[in-house]
C-alpha cells in the first residue's frame, strides 16, 4: 500500500478479499490485537460474536470459504474520515450445509490505528444468517 489512510486501507482490504488472496495476505492488514465483531447468533457460525487477534481474521476467511458459497457481493460506497472507514453494500451467500440463501445489506466499520485495522465490525441481518445456518423447515410451507 502506498498510503495508510483509512480509505486506502478499506480499498486494499476489499481488493485482497475480492482477488482471492491467501488468508495470511488479508490478515496482515489487521493489527495483531484486532478486535473482531460480528453481532449475531454465535451458534450459527464460528466467526460470529466478538473475538480478538489475527486468528479471528484467519478463522473468518477459512471458515467462510469452507461453509459459504459467495453468490454476490456489491459494494455501494466506501466512506472514511481520519480514523475510520465504512463499507456499505449488499451480499448473497449460500450456506453449503443447508442450501439456504442469505441475502442482506451490510455495513463494515473499520477502525484504523497506526496504519492497520484495529477494530472490525460487520453489521448485517443476523436473523437471516441464523435462519440460513439451521436445517429447520423451509420458509415455504
Amino acid at each position: 500500500m502506498s498510503q495508510i489512510d483509512p480509505l486506502s486501507i478499506a480499498h486494499e482490504f476489499l481488493h485482497r478479499l475480492g482477488s482471492g488472496a491467501e488468508p495470511a495476505a488479508v490478515a496482515e492488514l489487521f493489527a495483531e490485537d484486532i478486535v473482531w465483531e460480528i453481532p449475531g447468533d454465535t451458534r450459527a457460525f464460528p466467526w460470529i460474536g466478538q473475538q480478538s487477534g489475527r486468528q479471528a481474521v484467519l478463522t473468518f476467511l477459512r471458515e467462510t470459504s469452507a461453509r459459504i458459497e459467495r453468490v454476490r457481493l456489491d459494494v455501494d460506497d466506501v466512506l472514511a474520515n481520519e480514523k475510520r472507514a465504512v463499507i456499505l453494500g449488499s451480499l448473497a451467500s449460500r450456506v453449503r450445509s443447508t442450501g439456504k440463501l442469505i441475502e442482506t445489506s451490510f455495513a463494515i466499520v473499520l477502525t484504523i490505528q497506526e496504519g492497520q485495522i484495529a477494530h472490525f465490525q460487520m453489521l448485517e441481518d443476523s436473523f437471516a444468517v441464523s435462519c440460513a445456518a439451521t436445517l429447520g423447515k423451509s420458509e415455504n410451507r
